[in-house]
């Protein structure tokens, strides 16, 4: 059975990098970083926390239409309301598929600090900028630690190690969920 596996976690957690490897080490498997389909978008830099409102539907098809005709799919994706996340695992049920939600956990001093040390990429830049109006990282980090700690169910995953401790934790969740 498909499976969407959506690898949740504050910014700068490392939910990217932990898809990226997982797809490279999975052949067949989707994936999906909402982020890289928002810089899509015609005006998105101007407008980010509207566009990813805008590519949310078209993610949620392409995740279900995938996983009904072809193989899992990996969403690196943060989601801090219960509203959102049922819409994903409804997606997947929808599908005929498997739901893992991985919620990637570290101090919130570490996930500053790795927000903070991300590398630059498309939408670095305007996420950097978004951060900075809402009250700089640290603010903002440690405000989605506490909104994600508190979302319910899930597999709950200490990111602090290394991308291999990680990544070896993950395919142990991934293997028995």
């Amino acid at each position: 059975m498909p499976r969407l596996i959506l690898l949740n976690g504050p910014p700068g957690v490392g939910k990217s990098t932990l898809a990226a490897r997982y797809v490279a080490d999975h052949p067949g498997t989707l994936g999906l970083d909402v982020d890289v389909l928002r810089t899509m978008v015609g005006g998105w830099a101007d407008d980010y926390a509207g566009t990813g409102a805008l590519v949310r539907p078209a993610a949620l098809g392409m995740i279900t239409a995938y996983l009904r005709e072809s193989g899992d799919v990996v969403l690196p994706q943060l989601i801090a309301r219960q509203v959102e996340l049922a819409r994903f695992e409804r997606a997947a049920t929808e599908a005929g598929a498997g739901f893992v939600h991985v919620l990637l956990e570290v101090a919130p001093l570490t996930a500053v600090a790795r927000f903070e040390g991300r590398a630059a990429s498309p939408h670095t830049g305007a996420v950097r900028a978004v951060v900075a109006a809402d009250g700089g990282p640290e603010a903002v980090v440690t405000s989605y630690v506490r909104a994600l700690h508190d979302l319910p169910g899930g597999h709950r995953l200490d990111a602090s190690g290394t991308v291999d401790e990680t990544y070896r934790a993950l395919l142990r969740i991934t293997r028995s969920g």
